[in-house]
């Protein structure tokens, strides 16, 4: 089983308990349908633990299939630098199959960001360096694929329906 080969920090985008008993690590590629998906299943378990669960989120974009990935999570790292990091996350998960640019430049104006300053983020890829040590660090930790999730530490290979993430979330709650 692997594991996380760079410990969380203040550099990761984090909600929930923020010293939950369980850290529930996810490298996310805003493109994928199965991650769309799996964040409904996160939604619901964050839910359910409350503060027991802290849930983090990396990115991870697989560009030579996902296009949009790697503009998606730049759109999210400057809605980050804002503090609205999870609404943008939120908000294109929401609406993946509607994901383009333009999209993304709407959801920045729908969250009362600058759609210009994001159009320009965008364009001079700003945040590309935080992408890109995300995804490195997923490599490091043995990520090949999207969703791949770590719980305290960790590599979850099970499925990531609610009922499987929830289980194994338990299983480390109490040990923690």
């Amino acid at each position: 089983m692997s594991e996380l080969r760079v410990p969380v920090s203040a550099a990761d985008h984090a909600r929930g308990g923020a010293d939950g008993r369980v850290v529930l690590v996810e490298y996310g590629d805003y493109e994928c349908p199965y991650c769309r998906v799996a964040h409904s299943e996160v939604l619901q378990l964050g839910r359910h633990f409350g503060d027991d669960l802290t849930i983090v989120f990396r990115h991870f974009p697989l560009t030579e299939i996902h296009p949009l990935a790697e503009p998606a999570a730049e759109a999210a790292e400057f809605a980050g630098a804002q503090g609205r990091f999870w609404d943008m996350h939120d908000a294109i998960y929401a609406h993946q199959d509607r994901l383009s640019l333009p999209f993304l430049l709407g959801a920045a104006r729908v969250l009362g960001l600058s759609e210009r300053d994001c159009a320009l983020a965008l364009e001079a890829k700003t945040y590309a360096p935080k992408i890109a040590q995300d995804f490195l660090s997923g490599v490091r930790s043995g990520v090949n694929g999207t969703p791949t999730f770590f719980i305290n530490g960790r590599r979850h290979d099970g499925p990531f329906d609610y009922r499987h993430l929830a289980a194994a979330v338990e299983s480390v709650r109490f040990r923690a």
